[in-house]
């Protein structure tokens, strides 16, 4: 299964020309650590940061049975309904992973609104790329399944709700954007130039950015 994983994060930082030097497979939790670190929530993917007096200490989990369809049904062979969530929920965790260490790096602070807006859009981005390399075009309704016929688990707090259904929001507004621009026209080279612009800035920056292309 890390195959699976190191695919995403070499996927991920050369789309964003982004290194890590790390192979994200050094640092998944299995369920038993986990439950060791007695969470509040048990969400099927989780990352576990612990700021340390020389850097940070981090972990992530990604839910076994998840591991386990995306070893069956590799998602690099073949996208579809048998795969997809299990794709998506893989690509959110090696996303916040990989955006969390780029600004650590850099000595820049990222909040988990930041994160998980990176990781919305990561979503669309891997999954449009990957079913148009393997149909030769987009699927018609990537946008609608991501940000559109969605459900936020019950159990997260009213500022776990807030920021998820900002970055959900805030996402589906951005992609709606790129379609516009460049998936339409399929001008893949100009829309990787936006992207890669749009994963250096900040939250407010990207937020500030959203808002414009919309208007």
């Amino acid at each position: 299964m890390p195959a699976v994983l190191r695919a995403l994060q070499g996927g991920l930082e050369s789309m964003y020309r982004v290194e890590t030097d790390l192979d994200v497979c050094d640092f998944l939790v299995g369920g038993e650590e986990r439950d060791a670190l007695h969470t509040e929530r048990t969400p099927r993917e989780q990352l576990f940061i612990k700021p340390e007096q020389d850097g940070l200490q981090l972990g992530l989990f990604v839910d076994e049975r998840t591991l386990e369809n995306l070893a069956m049904r590799d998602p690099r062979r073949r996208l579809d309904q048998h795969n997809l969530q299990d794709f998506l929920l893989a690509v959110e965790g090696v996303s916040h992973f990989v955006y969390l260490v780029h600004r650590a790096r850099q000595d820049r602070p990222v909040s988990a609104a930041e994160l998980e807006l990176q990781a919305e859009v990561d979503k669309y981005l891997v999954a449009l790329l990957v079913s148009w390399n393997q149909s030769g075009g987009p699927p018609a309704d990537l946008r609608a399944r991501l940000f559109t016929r969605v459900t936020f688990a019950g159990d997260l707090s009213r500022e776990e709700r807030e920021r998820y259904e900002l970055a959900n929001s805030a996402a589906d507004e951005y992609a709606a954007s790129l379609e516009q621009r460049f998936v339409r026209s399929h001008a893949i080279d100009d829309m990787l130039g936006e992207v890669r612009r749009f994963y250096r800035k900040g939250l407010a920056e990207k937020l500030d950015h959203i808002s414009q292309l919309a208007a």
